[in-house]
């Protein structure tokens, strides 16, 4: 069952979990406004027991470097927790995004967020972040 989090005039946030991941769906601008909205709420997550993340990027209308730093700030908390962050439905543009800061080989990228929940997680699988493992496989 999917539960809205965050509900914002330019942005929401829903998650649900799914063989052991929690999917985090955002949907509409991920920038300097609402960045800080979206850190709380995972990290909030986090604190509440939640360790595996798919961060679900399919809705993302625009992101902006503020964007690309909170994933940034809640990769280092779900780290902290032996956890791991799986990213889905990237779009070309938020893609390029990711290449730029050179942060793509940092994170699985999966096409879907049902690709991202096909294989259990496994714990610590951030432990080297943000050097990328030889057996991560980036499209």
């Amino acid at each position: 069952m999917r539960t809205n989090i965050i509900r914002h005039e330019s942005m929401m946030v829903s998650y649900d979990v799914v063989n052991g991941w929690t999917v985090v769906e955002v949907d509409g601008e991920v920038d300097a406004h609402t960045a800080p909205m979206i850190r709380e709420a995972v990290i909030k997550l986090v604190d509440e027991g939640h360790q595996h993340f798919v961060l679900d990027l399919g809705f993302v209308t625009f992101m902006d470097s503020m964007g690309l730093g909170v994933i940034v700030a809640f990769t280092k908390r779900i780290r902290e927790h032996e956890g791991s962050l799986r990213i889905a439905s990237v779009s070309g543009r938020l893609l390029k995004i990711f290449d730029l800061s050179g942060l793509r080989a940092s994170y699985e990228i999966f096409p879907s967020p049902e690709e991202g929940t096909q294989s259990a997680p496994s714990p610590g699988s951030l432990a080297h972040w943000p050097h990328p493992s030889e057996e991560t496989d980036c499209p």
